[in-house]
């Protein structure tokens, strides 16, 4: 039986939650980055209700995690402690890294990032803070 701060795999969970374009997506811009919700909800031009349900399933499934700092909510990948859910994860990834669609997306997140100061959505959000880039760091 495992321990009460090692948390199991649930492969239905994790599965349902990286069968959704959206939440690729999300994950996607998180990789390597912790990224406040605006910055999600001007590059997917998708609302921000709809966004944070997507962000909430995501956390329910064991790969993210969440950071508030005032009003402002911040997400990044929270590598899971479970070997094989790490694994599909990071090949998900890398998978992802790879597609045309979700390489505009970053090229978008890139541009947004420049230009924080001058959007209005983002308001005074703080711009998305580099983290490791989980796909890239080796299975163990």
């Amino acid at each position: 039986m495992a321990s009460a701060t090692t948390k199991q795999c649930d492969p239905a969970r994790l599965f349902a939650a990286l069968a959704d374009r959206t939440r690729l997506r999300l994950l996607n811009l998180m990789n390597g980055h912790e990224v406040c919700v605006c910055y999600f909800v001007e590059i997917l031009g998708q609302s921000q209700p709809k966004i944070s349900r997507h962000l909430a399933y995501l956390r329910r499934a064991g790969i993210v995690a969440a950071r508030r700092e005032g009003r402002w909510m911040h997400y990044r990948i929270a590598p899971p402690a479970d070997s094989c859910a790490a694994e599909i994860l990071r090949a998900t990834l890398v998978a992802l890294g790879r597609d045309k669609a979700m390489q505009r997306d970053l090229d978008r997140f890139r541009k947004a990032c420049c230009t924080n100061a001058r959007v209005p959505a983002f308001g005074r959000a703080p711009s998305p803070a580099a983290t490791a880039s989980f796909a890239s760091i080796p299975a163990g």
